[in-house]
């Protein structure tokens, strides 16, 4: 697939994870929201890309807390520290605004997201990880749910350990600016493309840190200021 894509086609690269999403649909699998992905310079960097991209995600990838998540289910996972968005009304406003995206906001909770790659080494580019669903793998939400009221987005200090060890640090500022930036940035790109954002969808709107590789046994807690704290741990192979 990699040669057969211009590797700045993006619009190629999408009609490919539309290929696939909507085979996995005729599957079964259910849609139940979005992802938001390379809204952080940091893992800009890291992939070696310069804008965002978004993926779908499906009700049989998320992960409760304190569900051991197998090793293994995601290829070359990483992890990474999010805000996450739940909806209390549609957005499929073609040119939504900022004041669009909170209106639609039921609640807001921090999230772990496990991404992965099927390309070794993750040698990617924009074209690979968007044919790829946004190297989507797992996501976790933690709690509790908080309304928008009083909180802080663009300042929350996100933390991110392991086994006590500091692994990831950064703020909602990482997030395009602002997390709601990236909500905005989504809401306009699934609705021009004909998947807008519904009623009960969850956001994820990107990292606040950099990504993190993980190993079998590793257990990971992030701390987001005035959102609360979310965990996730990986069987022993």
């Amino acid at each position: 697939m990699r040669g057969r894509l211009r590797a700045d086609d993006v619009d190629a690269a999408y009609a490919v994870q539309e290929v696939n999403t909507a085979y996995w649909q005729s599957e079964g699998r259910r849609i139940v929201g979005c992802k938001i992905g390379l809204t952080s310079r940091a893992v800009q960097k890291q992939l070696g890309v310069d804008r965002p991209d978004f993926g779908i995600l499906f009700a049989d990838i998320p992960v409760g807390e304190g569900e051991p998540i197998p090793f293994g289910r995601v290829l070359q996972p990483k992890i990474e520290a999010e805000i996450a968005l739940v909806l209390s009304r549609d957005l499929d406003i073609v040119h939504p605004t900022i004041a669009d995206v909170i209106g639609a906001i039921d609640y807001v909770v921090p999230a772990l997201e496990i991404v992965g790659s099927r390309i070794a080494g993750w040698d990617i580019g924009i074209v690979d990880t968007v044919a790829d669903n946004a190297s989507s793998g797992q996501f976790v939400l933690g709690g509790p749910p908080r309304r928008l009221d009083g909180l802080n987005l663009r300042g929350a200090v996100m933390k991110m350990s392991r086994a006590c060890e500091t692994v990831s640090q950064g703020s909602g500022a990482a997030c395009l600016g602002h997390p709601l930036n990236a909500a905005v940035w989504l809401a306009a790109e699934v609705a021009r493309r004909g998947r807008p954002l519904r009623t009960g969808d969850v956001v994820l709107t990107g990292a606040l840190g950099p990504m993190v590789p993980v190993m079998p046994g590793d257990a990971f807690e992030a701390t987001i200021e005035g959102l609360g704290t979310v965990t996730a741990s990986f069987d022993v192979l």
